[in-house]
């Protein structure tokens, strides 16, 4: 069975004069349990999922009662669009779509309405702040051949890494000290902060180093915002795969036990690479890690998905805004 495709925005006329297009790229989600053998099949590059693999995404799926991922993403795209023509000269506009890698609207759909809405120029951006050759090769490919749909002529840039822009750094920041602010008094000082990452198989990693350094040093750099001591903090990783290679450790599961024994009641799980809510951080930490900080005896909490956060689609903008100050001076 197909993906079922979710309800386009309704068509937008094409603006007058320069229109600059952003398109936001995201992983993609399955729209329902139904979509699931689909989605799989995409990311698997077109082989089908094990019948139980599928049951067990379905499983995940029907706990978190769907993945809100695209609505989100929507969401982003549309308050993104908003902020950056808060500012645009006269004959200046933007236009911000979305597009997914293994589930509708595709890359290629994001690109085809960003030039039925007449823009002269693309910038797209991972919405993933680190960035690797390798693991987002797929997105630059997507573009790459999605380039035939744009206005011709029309310049076409991705976005490189932006973990350590300010203004992102800030908004998680924001979210910890928020978090933290939530405990008890006589505890929120002593509450120990995980920060976490998804999890790669080790060869994957082995070949991009870089990509790894670039999730810690935003670790870093979030902790020293928030005020965390070098002691108060560590970094592990998060919903690794179904195969049978060694991944990524240690898996923010195996800190549970320790934490217990030194005597804490509690921890806060930081994900400095999602953007938003989805599988990975409403079942990978909420229900399936929740479940294991219980059987621990300690409680797990989270920081708030940044979602449509002010300061973090200020973030994108800011984003935007370097990628068209990097092609200003590249062309001079």
């Amino acid at each position: 069975m197909s993906q079922a495709r979710p309800p386009e925005s309704r068509p937008v006329a094409p603006a007058a004069g320069r229109v600059t297009g952003v398109l936001l790229m995201s992983f993609g989600s399955a729209a329902t349990p139904e979509d699931v053998p689909a989605y799989l099949a995409s990311v698997r590059r077109g082989r089908p999922a094990p019948d139980d693999l599928v049951a067990e995404f379905q499983r995940r799926y029907r706990a978190i009662g769907g993945s809100p991922l695209l609505k989100i993403t929507r969401e982003q795209a549309s308050t993104l669009e908003s902020l950056l023509n808060s500012g645009t000269a006269e004959g200046e506009s933007f236009a911000v779509e979305i597009g997914m890698r293994h589930a509708p609207p595709l890359i290629a759909e994001g690109m085809a309405r960003l030039s039925g809405r007449g823009a002269t120029r693309v910038v797209a951006i991972v919405l993933s702040p680190q960035y690797s050759p390798i693991i987002m090769s797929g997105y630059v490919d997507a573009v790459e051949q999605a380039k035939s749909v744009v206005v011709q002529g029309a310049p076409v840039s991705v976005a490189g890494a932006w973990h350590l822009l300010p203004s992102f750094l800030d908004a998680l920041a924001i979210r910890v000290q928020e978090a933290l602010q939530a405990f008890p008094s006589e505890r929120r000082d002593a509450v120990p902060v995980i920060m976490s990452a998804h999890s790669l198989p080790k060869s994957v990693a082995d070949r991009e180093p870089g990509y790894i350094d670039q999730l810690k040093d935003t670790a870093v750099e979030v902790a020293s915002r928030a005020g965390l001591d070098d002691d108060r903090w560590q970094f592990a990783y998060q919903s690794a795969g179904h195969t049978p290679q060694e991944w990524l450790s240690p898996d923010i599961k195996e800190l549970f036990p320790s934490l217990k024994e030194d005597g804490h009641q509690s921890v806060l799980i930081v994900p400095v690479q999602f953007l938003a809510d989805h599988l990975e951080v409403l079942f990978d930490i909420d229900l399936a890690a929740g479940e294991q900080a219980d059987e621990a005896g300690i409680e797990l909490r989270r920081t708030e998905s940044l979602n449509t956060m002010p300061q973090f689609i200020r973030a994108l903008a800011d984003v935007v805004r370097r990628e068209l100050q990097a092609s200003v001076c590249s062309s001079r």
